[in-house]
């Protein structure tokens, strides 16, 4: 946040609080002085559930929402369930918005994606390339869940006057990520393989697809701190990316996971599987408009991602 922000006052609720953004989002608002925090787990409330979410809503009264709860995985994992993945988020989205308005949330402040934008957009991608194509197919139900959800707030917020507003942040990575070998993210499976194959002795990795793809990677506490600095403003854009200045192939990431692990062996990419999107590079003019910046490099940020992942594993406490 910037100095001078005021968050909304009244408690804040964290849907998704135990994902990696939620926990990310716990630490920046504890940081920020703010301990009336709404955190439920899916025991206390299933948020693709309508009814349950409006009574835990009309229960607690919370003064923002933050939407970070979704069902998230990588190219192999939405290949695998699209119907998974759009059913669940839509719900998600819908349910969440239409509750907060129903027991009158004054705001809410939902987290999408950049796949929200279409496969050739062109680079790097402006909100308004919105709708503007077709979306990557190896996300599309996902990606379309969240465009229902932007839209949604948004329409709310012109019809009903209530400050629903969304931030489209890219690749994520950091503390508490999910490193499951096949539906994790690129870089947090990259991770564990690497480390793994470290372990092992192996003499390579095979990485899927040709590494030509370019990509930026977004720390999610850095992601945290635009949310809520985006939370206290008095009129922000309906939705903004969140992104950084730093774009690398997934070959050189894949050689920077192994320069920070120490791995030793060889990387052997596989051409066969897919690539996905060519390039998804964020254009944060709208965001830097508000007074944000990142701040974390990537070099940074995945020596402190690493360290996360040994303090999680040696606690017997890693999403996999």
């Amino acid at each position: 946040m910037v100095a001078g922000e005021q968050l909304p006052e009244g408690p804040i609720l964290v849907a998704g609080a135990r994902g990696m953004v939620g926990q990310a989002l716990r630490r920046a608002l504890r940081s920020a002085g703010r301990e009336d925090l709404l955190c439920p787990g899916r025991e206390e409330v299933d948020w693709t559930r309508q009814a349950e979410t409006e009574d835990y809503l009309r229960a607690h009264r919370p003064g923002a929402v933050l939407l970070a709860a979704a069902r998230v995985g990588g190219i192999h994992a939405n290949a695998t369930y699209p119907a998974d993945f759009l059913r669940d988020n839509l719900a998600i989205g819908s349910h969440l918005i239409e509750a907060s308005f129903r027991t009158g949330v004054p705001r809410l402040l939902n987290l999408g994606s950049t796949c929200i934008y279409p496969r050739e957009a062109p680079q790097p991608l402006r909100e308004d390339s919105l709708l503007t194509g077709p979306l990557e197919p190896t996300n599309e139900a996902y990606a379309l869940a969240k465009i229902a959800t932007l839209k949604m707030a948004a329409a709310y917020r012109s019809q009903y006057g209530v400050l629903y507003h969304s931030a489209m942040p890219t690749n994520l990575y950091g503390p508490g990520d999910n490193y499951h070998p096949e539906n994790s993210h690129v870089l947090p499976g990259l991770l564990r393989r690497m480390d793994e194959a470290r372990e092992r002795g192996d003499r390579e990795v095979v990485v899927w697809g040709s590494g030509r793809p370019l990509r930026e990677f977004l720390h999610v506490d850095e992601l945290a701190g635009a949310l809520l600095h985006l939370l206290a403003l008095p009129d922000p854009p309906d939705w903004v990316n969140v992104g950084t200045d730093e774009e690398v192939s997934i070959r050189e990431l894949a050689e920077r996971v192994r320069e920070v692990v120490g791995f030793r062996g060889e990387i052997r990419f596989d051409p066969s599987r897919p690539d996905g999107t060519p390039r998804k590079k964020t254009d944060l003019t709208r965001l830097r408009s508000t007074g944000w910046q990142p701040t974390l490099s990537l070099a940074e940020g995945l020596r402190q991602t690493y360290d996360a992942y040994r303090r999680e594993r040696a606690g017997e406490v890693l999403r996999a």
